[in-house]
């Protein structure tokens, strides 16, 4: 027997209800007729707020006996043009979350109250393997307002999917169940390895009692969430430079980094402060970010804290582990900013003062596996903030802080040699050209 993972559709593959977006395409094509049902919208608010109550399954129950009559073709031709809509909705890491499945070699199945109609279109564009939703039963090709099979919600969900793995080979206790809802406990609680995702209050509480995972598909895997936000978009909000007293951050070149879509920040390395220093160029990109950093800078006193806000990826050094660098990559095809210190590490002695750069391939490789572009990132000055040899930075030098300076660049062309050594002395290159004459 195999596995397989289960995933709500509200809440949990998209950002909110999809109610709304179907009830409007409903009304387009001519198949709910008149304005919408009083209070659906307040229901819809806070079904995005809260998630899922006693009322809005009432609304759900309701569209059952409000489908009467209906053409099950017709409903069958919305739920393609609703797909088309809510596709792009689909949260970023929830596609990671399918893919990483789907190499493992586990079913993908979508498990949801809504009318198998309207959710099979969108599970065809997103290719899943099946839906298990209500089935509204029907008569000659019309709806007459009964429910064919299970109620798919609470205990009707888990009823549902165990019937449907059992008629499939799919083992419950190999498989995946991502869900927000206190109501889907049945069925997180059958799976051997349930995920809360954008949790209800409820079902948070339960899940830390029950020690499950915690997820918000919107962001990297790892990065705290804040009162339902990504922590970073609030740090970010708070780390400006004049908000730091002890350094004169000046920032430069911000409009080379692309406003939306993957790209690989390449910066050098000087200091524990550089990554501070970076956050605050990338705060005024108006992006969020995440960063690779070698796994002993997450229990540094300032640097650490920030570093895992930002999603940090720890890396091994010495080991070779690939993990890093397709967690990168896993980062980028979602559509993030990552960044890089191709260097490492601080470099030491001598080596600290050369001019030539020397970085490490993993930076030319991203960008090969991703066809990311590569913006070079100079930053200089940040040693006399937070020298190597102290254990925290000077916080107490206000009266004449030092100036740093982070620079982007345009994207470097790495070119096309098939060594890539070469491509990342390219990157290595572009950042030098950014950092001032006395770094030369």
């Amino acid at each position: 027997m195999t596995g397989a993972a289960f995933f709500d559709l509200d809440r949990t593959l998209l950002p909110g209800a999809s109610g709304p977006i179907i009830s409007e395409v409903l009304r387009e094509r001519g198949i709910l007729a008149g304005s919408a049902i009083p209070g659906q919208g307040l229901l819809f608010g806070l079904f995005d707020l809260i998630g899922e109550t006693r009322p809005s399954m009432m609304l759900a129950r309701q569209g059952v006996r409000l489908a009467r009559g209906w053409s099950a073709d017709a409903l069958v031709e919305a739920g393609e043009e609703a797909a088309r809509r809510l596709v792009p909705l689909v949260q970023p890491y929830a596609r990671e979350e399918m893919a990483r499945h789907r190499r493992a070699g586990r079913l993908l199945v979508i498990a949801t109250t809504s009318p198998v109609e309207v959710v099979a279109p969108l599970g065809a564009a997103l290719g899943v393997d099946d839906v298990v939703a209500t089935r509204y039963g029907r008569r000659d090709g019309v709806f007459d307002g009964t429910v064919d099979g299970h109620f798919v919600w609470g205990e009707g969900k888990l009823a549902a999917v165990t019937e449907w793995a059992r008629s499939h080979g799919v083992e419950l206790e190999r498989s995946w169940a991502y869900s927000d809802s206190w109501y889907d406990r049945p069925l997180l609680s059958a799976v051997g390895h349930p995920v809360a995702v954008n949790p209800d209050p409820r079902l948070a509480a339960y899940a830390l009692l029950r020690r499950w995972p915690i997820r918000h598909l919107d962001v990297p895997e790892g990065a705290p969430t804040a009162a339902g936000l990504e922590a970073q978009r609030a740090l970010l909000t708070v780390i400006r430079p004049e908000l730091i007293p002890y350094a004169r951050l000046r920032i430069e070149g911000t409009e080379h980094v692309p406003e939306s879509g993957p790209v690989i920040v390449a910066g050098n390395h000087r200091s524990y402060f550089d990554f501070l220093t970076i956050a605050c160029a990338i705060a005024r990109t108006g992006r969020t970010a995440r960063f690779l950093a070698k796994r002993e800078m997450f229990t540094l006193p300032v640097a650490g804290q920030v570093l895992q806000a930002l999603g940090g990826i720890p890396v091994d050094r010495g080991t070779g582990s690939d993990a890093p660098l397709r967690a990168a990559a896993e980062a980028l095809e979602a559509g993030d900013l990552v960044v890089i210190m191709p260097q490492g590490t601080i470099p030491r002695g001598r080596a600290f003062f050369d001019p030539e750069l020397k970085g490490r391939p993993g930076v030319a490789r991203l960008a090969v596996m991703t066809g990311a572009p590569v913006v070079p990132l100079g930053v200089w000055g940040t040693e006399r903030v937070w020298p190597r040899s102290a254990r925290l930075p000077n916080v107490w030098n206000v009266l004449d802080p030092p100036e740093v300076l982070a620079r982007f660049g345009p994207p470097v062309d790495l070119g096309d040699d098939p060594d890539l050594r070469v491509r990342t002395g390219r990157v290595m290159a572009a950042i030098v050209d950014l950092l001032p004459p006395e770094a030369r």
